[in-house]
């Protein structure tokens, strides 16, 4: 399979501290699904980071399939490959303000927008059947928050998915509920790295990617 994200020397290091990856390598396989492991502190969740353009590298490059970064526009990336914080990222409005937030950026312009039935079926299969469209987004618990900034990225079909531990704050049932859906995203063709706790591991996982000491190389 050809390389959907591929690093080559990458180097960084966050403003007067120490240097979280040094001249790291990496080819991530089209169509794979990958755990990332590491020690607290190691450079997971900045490796993905990375990966969406949220932090550029001080030094070496970053390819999407053999378009280097600097030649895609950051909006352009991050429609195909998409990030899932830790915490929840909602903005001021409604549920459906937030659902529908991707639709208004000029990289999504031809992506079909979901209406009421679709966003509402996405919130249902997430658990969220007790949330409605017009409810204030400021309103919902973490763990709420959470799924429906799931349910966001995954509704526009993103080539790449990164979930930055993305069960952190759901207990079980909700977390096997993410999971699965990320797990369907891989069976239909997708890419998608995830930083996960063992108790937590996703079922489908074709590659241990174990970020340790500067480097990121597959177990």
């Amino acid at each position: 399979m050809p390389d959907v994200l591929r690093m080559a020397g990458v180097r960084f290091a966050y403003p007067g501290g120490a240097t979280i990856l040094d001249r790291a390598e990496l080819a991530v396989p089209e169509g794979s699904y990958v755990l990332v492991r590491g020690p607290s502190g190691a450079g997971k969740s900045t490796l993905l980071k990375l990966l969406c353009r949220l932090e550029a590298p001080d030094e070496g490059t970053i390819h999407f399939r053999e378009t280097p970064y600097e030649a895609m526009p950051p909006e352009t990336l991050r429609r195909s490959v998409a990030y899932v914080h830790q915490m929840p990222q909602l903005v001021s409005g409604s549920v459906r303000d937030n659902l529908l937030l991707p639709y208004s950026f000029k990289a999504a312009a031809e992506v079909p927008v979901p209406d009421d039935e679709g966003m509402r079926s996405m919130l249902d299969s997430l658990l969220l059947d007790s949330v409605r469209l017009d409810d204030d987004a400021s309103s919902l618990s973490v763990g709420q928050a959470q799924r429906v900034c799931f349910a966001r990225t995954i509704m526009t079909v993103p080539d790449v998915l990164l979930l930055d531990e993305p069960t952190a704050s759901l207990d079980a049932e909700s977390a096997a509920l993410v999971y699965e859906v990320a797990a369907r995203l891989f069976r239909e063709g997708r890419t998608v790295m995830a930083v996960s706790h063992a108790e937590a591991s996703p079922g489908e996982t074709t590659h241990v990617l174990r970020v340790a000491q500067g480097k990121a190389e597959f177990e």
